[in-house]
């Protein structure tokens, strides 16, 4: 027979065997304190979720310090400690309008580009300074005048060249921004300029308008010339050609009987 013993210190109440005198526990189903049940269901209330889209990074802070970047999908977080940034990192293009900068030459022009970049590093874009875009802006806008400062005004119209993008890269990787392509969008001169640039345009095709002509005069001479020798060489060949013209609907033929006829 086995008797029961009374509680523990841990409340648990044991059954003893009499036989070898071994307390045996048996855990009772006690259910926890409601106060914990109470904290427990408190903590759970208050946790929100927050969705990340593919094309999203999202960085959380807690108690004002980086813990993670939460990569796309469904995430819970406590509102009341942490706090969040979010950070598009699909590609985006950025334009730079018009500048004007003075070329090798002396020549003052305005020269406007464009380029594609993306957010590479989610933290260090949003650590490393207030305004990543200000400074990739300018960055652009240098490398823009270093290129022209360095060419003439007939380079720049003949070559179109692009503005180096290594130094614009060296500057902005630390920042966590990538830049893929950086390009020449328009050349603009001055008024001036752009007139003496048309006049030179239209007398350079007058110039091949007027040696067309030529070209065509002397074509029809050499063809006169050539018609010429022949009919003094084969007298015969007029009065051929006369007969083909007679031949023609719209021709009016005149004989003159003061022409003398050949024998």
């Amino acid at each position: 027979m086995v008797t029961s013993g009374g509680p523990c210190s841990c409340g648990v109440r044991a059954l003893r065997a009499p036989v070898c005198g071994r307390v045996r526990p048996r855990l009772t189903s006690a259910r926890p304190p409601e106060a914990v049940l109470t904290k427990y269901r408190k903590g759970v209330l208050k946790m929100a979720k927050i969705t990340v889209m593919e094309w999203q990074r999202v960085l959380s802070f807690r108690d004002g310090r980086f813990e993670r970047v939460l990569e796309p999908g469904r995430h819970r977080y406590s509102p009341r400690r942490t706090s969040h940034v979010t950070v598009d990192v699909r590609p985006q293009l950025v334009q730079v309008p018009g500048q004007e900068v003075l070329t090798r030459d002396g020549v003052s022009i305005r020269v406007s580009a464009t380029a594609s970049w993306r957010v590479a590093d989610p933290v260090a874009y949003t650590n490393g300074v207030s305004n990543p875009v200000q400074v990739l802006y300018a960055s652009l806008q240098e490398a823009i005048r270093v290129m022209v400062s360095g060419l003439d005004l007939a380079t720049l119209l003949a070559d179109r060249p692009s503005p180096d993008i290594g130094p614009v890269r060296a500057e902005l990787t630390p920042l966590g921004v990538e830049v893929s392509d950086f390009r020449t969008r328009d050349l603009m001169l001055p008024g001036e300029l752009r007139r003496a640039a048309m006049d030179a345009v239209v007398a350079r095709e007058r110039g091949k308008a007027v040696l067309e002509e030529a070209r065509a005069e002397a074509a029809a001479l050499r063809s006169l010339a050539n018609t010429a020798r022949l009919l003094e060489e084969h007298p015969a060949l007029l009065q051929l050609r006369t007969l083909q013209v007679a031949a023609e609907r719209s021709t009016t033929l005149v004989i003159d009987p003061r022409t003398p006829t050949t024998p």
